[in-house]
């Protein structure tokens, strides 16, 4: 998919550096991710994800990466999924999560986020799968962006991030049809 000087594709595994040069951009503008991982590498594409090809696209512009997201399996513990369950009455296991959504700050206001986001719910409903996803109530920015995409909250819930770390969540649903 591409968009004048845009491009959306599958990351590769050249793909990581550029990746996390582009995250700890984010992380020193906007605190996402909220806790700086361990190994920034992993925290973007864990072993247990690395399927060929990845569940994980790259936005370039001008041949640059400036945007990444992933789809990932619910998992244990995941808020989103839990919250779609009960408001269905479906499974988890027919969700899929977006996550790892960002955007370099040199290059917001291009709609490269909502192209990254329809590119995988795209790559979801062709999987037969609901996407969701969780968001730090905190990321007001993040909100406002599913919204104006007509992402449905779903609810907002507390969520443990370890044994000293609670947040709140907005959990969000894709919209249909798309």
């Amino acid at each position: 998919m591409s968009h004048e000087r845009i491009c959306v594709r599958r990351r590769d595994a050249t793909d990581l550096d550029a990746c996390v040069r582009v995250l700890a951009e984010v992380h020193e503008s906007d605190a996402y991710p909220l806790n700086w991982p361990q190994d920034p590498a992993d925290w973007l594409a864990p072993p247990e994800s690395r399927t060929e090809p990845p569940l994980a696209w790259v936005a370039l512009l001008d041949g640059r990466i400036v945007g990444h997201i992933s789809l990932s399996h619910a998992r244990p513990g995941d808020a989103a999924p839990g919250v779609w369950s009960a408001r269905t009455g479906m499974s988890p296991e027919n969700t899929t999560v977006v996550s790892r959504l960002y955007v370099s700050p040199k290059a917001r206001g291009h709609g490269i986020g909502a192209l990254l986001l329809a590119e995988t719910v795209r790559d979801a409903r062709e999987r037969g799968l609901c996407p969701v996803l969780d968001v730090v109530t905190s990321d007001r920015s993040a909100a406002a962006l599913y919204e104006r995409q007509g992402w449905t909250l779903m609810g907002t819930v507390e969520q443990r991030w370890g044994p000293d770390q609670t947040v709140q969540v907005y959990c969000y649903e894709a919209p249909p049809g798309i």
